[in-house]
């Protein structure tokens, strides 16, 4: 076989993820992005030649249903092999749907995740399966369906690749979206766009839809084109600065207030350290703590350890028992006022003003107020008020805040 120029056919946004997968640097890979990403075509083009370059391992390709992989996923990497220049090795089959390697006998198979019966059962003629690949991520029922199947299929071997590719759904709140922010130290996580490819990849009339679409519903570019998880245009927090607050910046804030939310189990205990900036009226979420079935004890003592008996702890007032532990703990612990109308009050102050979340010291922060949406009935509208679920951050935030809020006014 001629050598293969695989930079001529990988879009250049992926060429430092092509070296890490041939380095073995991580098992799973996570490719997101929207139309015209090329994301599919990376995995497409880089699993045969895991196949090629390892003797003894076969791959598996799946999607959630069986009937839409010849038209799509299989077509894909008919392509794939056809622009490496590899055509005349492989034997296509499609009673069962195989790529066969035919220097060697080994596999690429195709399967629908609709009957895992079929997948479990998968056997190969030697060696085993090291690669799989889940086009469309989104589409499977979650991270336990496919955790099932790679116990299934990640074994007997030394080392193994799983790619999962998918383009993000609108909601914040999907699964898929929410899975790949879990941070994992064997997970490469890469994100492209349409702008990332070479235009004469693309053609003109893609590019002018995408421009098109861009000028008439920005909304919708991000979602479709860029691949961003916009929401469903029920975001209830939409001034959000999600990035890196560094050490200095928390060296220089001197307004620091602090909240809790108690729970045991499934709610969890949940503190929050802010620093709120008034004259650019942004709130800095600087740490958390996030856990179940702490004690009151055991919570105190995790608070005192890090230092923080330097502001008010504002807590929720119907654990009056609660907060006087806190008390004889040592902490400066007080109740939230509350009252009538007071979620309404604190929610909508904390919509006006920037709020600044670092994902890597404060993440479960990070997934509350971004995944935090209205709810919707079953016509698609949107229900006033404010969902009390996945929210003990956010009332901690609103108690921790409440001092300032009460003294300057719901639109200060």
């Amino acid at each position: 076989m001629s050598k293969i120029n695989l930079s001529a056919v990988l879009g250049p946004a992926f060429h430092r993820l092509a070296r890490d997968v041939f380095k073995h640097g991580h098992t799973h890979y996570d490719l997101s992005g929207g139309r015209g990403s090329l994301k599919s075509s990376c995995v497409s083009l880089l699993v045969p030649l895991l196949i090629v370059n390892n003797p003894g391992i076969h791959a598996l390709v799946l999607r959630k249903v069986a009937n839409t992989i010849r038209d799509s996923v299989y077509a894909q990497y008919m392509w794939a092999i056809g622009e490496l220049g590899m055509a005349k090795y492989w034997e296509a089959k499609v009673q069962p749907m195989e790529l066969i390697y035919r220097p060697t006998g080994q596999k690429i198979m195709f399967r629908g995740a609709d009957d895992p019966m079929k997948i479990k059962s998968i056997k190969v003629p030697f060696g085993y399966i090291a690669v799989t690949h889940f086009e469309e991520k989104d589409q499977f029922a979650g991270r336990l369906e496919i955790r099932t199947i790679l116990q299934s299929t990640m074994r007997g071997g030394p080392k193994f690749w799983n790619f999962e590719s998918y383009n993000p759904p609108i909601s914040r709140d999907n699964w898929a979206n929410k899975d790949s922010l879990e941070d994992r130290a064997d997970r490469f996580c890469h994100k492209s766009t349409y702008l990332e490819a070479p235009p004469e990849w693309l053609g003109e009339q893609f590019l002018l839809e995408a421009e098109h679409l861009k000028e008439t519903d920005e909304r919708a570019y991000r979602h479709e084109y860029l691949g961003e998880a916009v929401g469903t245009g029920g975001n209830v927090f939409e001034k959000l600065d999600l990035r890196v607050i560094t050490d200095d910046e928390i060296a220089s804030f001197d307004r620091i207030y602090q909240g809790a939310d108690f729970g045991w189990f499934p709610d969890p205990f949940a503190f929050v350290r802010i620093h709120y900036d008034r004259a650019r009226e942004t709130i800095y979420i600087i740490d958390e703590i996030y856990k179940n079935k702490l004690t009151n004890e055991s919570a105190a003592d995790e608070i005192k350890s890090n230092g923080y008996t330097d502001a008010y702890i504002t807590c929720d007032n119907a654990e009056p028992k609660s907060i006087a532990d806190f008390r004889a703990c040592g902490l400066p612990a007080k109740e939230a006022v509350k009252g009538p109308g007071s979620v309404d009050y604190g929610m909508k102050w904390l919509q006006k003003r920037t709020i600044v979340i670092d994902k890597k010291r404060t993440p479960n922060a990070y997934k509350e107020f971004v995944n935090y949406e209205y709810e919707q009935d079953k016509n698609g509208d949107f229900i006033s008020g404010y969902p009390d679920a996945n929210n003990h951050l956010i009332d901690a935030t609103r108690y921790a805040l409440e001092r300032v809020y009460k003294r300057m006014g719901v639109t200060a």
